[in-house]
């Protein structure tokens, strides 16, 4: 028995001393490390990055396009000639060129997808905060799983610390003779039951602590611990606004509710952007062409290189105008096809605001139960410890056995077990409730 406490021991003061050298995090340092290095937030700001080029390119669509173009060739055989005769002559050409074209008109495309772009853009930003909000209220979870595991390892040391005290007096009785060996055989082998829900609750601790590091992409997490904040005391009537409230707050303003909004606006535009190929399309163009070829003759001789330039020098410039009459309904397709898009997008946003109220009176109704079962528990607590106080004292006279003292002590422990999960099931709930009506998570 010296030795399995001596064991014990030795393990609580490994854990001790290594704990002594983990770095704490704080609530606060945790969201803002994993909002700063959590690869899914860097892969949507890179989408938004996406999204700023894509919107100024269609800007920039609305520009004349310039280009220009130079070769040389050599000709072999008959060729074509100054005077616009051929001959069997080998020759070299060069050539130049620049041409510049603009759209007028394109059944307002251009702008349409400019508008389609910059709603793009805003959706990605919203998606952005969205991914924000998720990974905070994933790293609050966690923050709060750690606290009450720790809770839960506490109470398992406290129940085993009076079973300790047990043991030594009625080791001492024992010796003594005033107390039969069973009875102290009883004690240890509750004990080591005790010491079983020690390495659970121990263990659950250590799982907690590292999802949470996990989440936060720790590198060491073997040095990984949380700071315990200090929580106020729940009252029976806390503070927490109606549900009804809170989604008439958060459907204006949630993330989630703005994406898909936006994702909306964007196929409106597309479908614009569709119809938009039934109208012509307007457009003016300017080029300017020459030439020069060593082998041109005129009756004066080989023509100079100068001299080309000037009389080979071509200007253009005018409008081109494309009217769609038929191409095999590829635009009646087309808008038939985005007409079903902002169909489903519509969808889609109604069923996100469907699926934000349930959450939000999900949260309500379970924040509340888990205070009604906190309420409860705390009168259950309070009346156990008090039958405990008054079973332990009637076991140190003899009066009970010790298996009805282990059921007075474990009934204890499960209250408080209740206790607590119902307390921080609260907390975190109504933490969800404040974050959807926009207050940020904090203990």
């Amino acid at each position: 028995m010296k030795r399995i406490i001596i064991f014990a021991a030795a393990i609580l003061f490994t854990l001790g001393t290594s704990a002594q050298n983990k770095e704490k995090w704080s609530l606060e340092k945790c969201i803002n490390h994993a909002l700063e290095n959590n690869i899914q937030i860097k892969q949507k700001v890179v989408n938004t990055k996406y999204g700023e080029n894509q919107l100024q390119q269609s800007k920039s669509n609305r520009l004349p396009s310039l280009s220009a173009n130079m070769g040389q060739s050599m000709n072999f055989g008959r060729s074509l000639q100054y005077d616009n005769t051929y001959q069997n002559i080998n020759s070299s050409n060069s050539y130049v060129s620049v041409d510049a074209n603009v759209t007028l008109y394109q059944g307002s495309q251009l702008k349409n997808t400019i508008a389609q772009r910059d709603f793009e853009l805003k959706a990605s930003l919203e998606d952005l905060h969205k991914a924000k909000n998720d990974i905070t209220v994933l790293v609050g979870a966690g923050f709060l799983e750690i606290m009450l595991a720790q809770e839960l390892v506490r109470v398992a040391e406290n129940q085993i610390k009076i079973t300790e005290q047990q043991i030594d007096r009625t080791d001492q009785l024992v010796k003594a003779g005033s107390v039969e060996q069973g009875k102290l055989l009883e004690l240890q082998a509750q004990y080591a039951q005790e010491e079983l829900r020690i390495v659970e609750a121990t263990n659950r601790l250590q799982i907690a602590l590292l999802d949470l590091a996990q989440l936060l992409d720790v590198e060491n997490v073997n040095a990984f611990d949380i700071e315990m904040p200090t929580l106020p005391e729940l009252s029976a009537s806390p503070q927490v606004h109606k549900a009804d409230d809170i989604y008439s707050q958060a459907v204006q303003n949630r993330p989630e509710i703005r994406l898909a909004e936006y994702n909306l606006k964007s196929k409106e535009m597309e479908l614009k952007v569709a119809k938009g190929s039934l109208y012509p399309t307007l457009g003016l163009g300017a080029s300017y062409n020459n030439n020069y070829n060593n082998k041109y003759k005129n009756q004066n001789g080989t023509i100079s290189f100068s001299d080309q330039l000037k009389n080979n020098e071509r200007k253009s410039i005018g409008l081109r105008l494309s009217i769609p009459i038929f191409n095999k309904f590829q635009n009646k397709t087309r808008i038939n096809n985005a007409q079903l898009q902002v169909a489903d997008y519509q969808l889609q946003l109604e069923n996100q605001k469907l699926k934000l109220r349930k959450d939000i009176e999900t949260a309500y109704t379970k924040a509340f139960a888990a205070l009604k079962r906190y309420i409860a528990n705390q009168s259950a607590v309070a009346s156990l410890q008090e039958a405990f106080r008054y079973m332990q004292e009637k076991y140190d006279l003899g009066v009970v056995t010790t298996v009805e003292f282990n059921e007075a002590k474990n009934n204890l422990t499960k209250s408080q077990s209740d206790l607590l999960q119902a307390k921080y099931e609260f907390i975190f709930r109504s933490k969800i409730l404040d974050f959807y009506n926009g207050v940020p998570i904090s203990l």
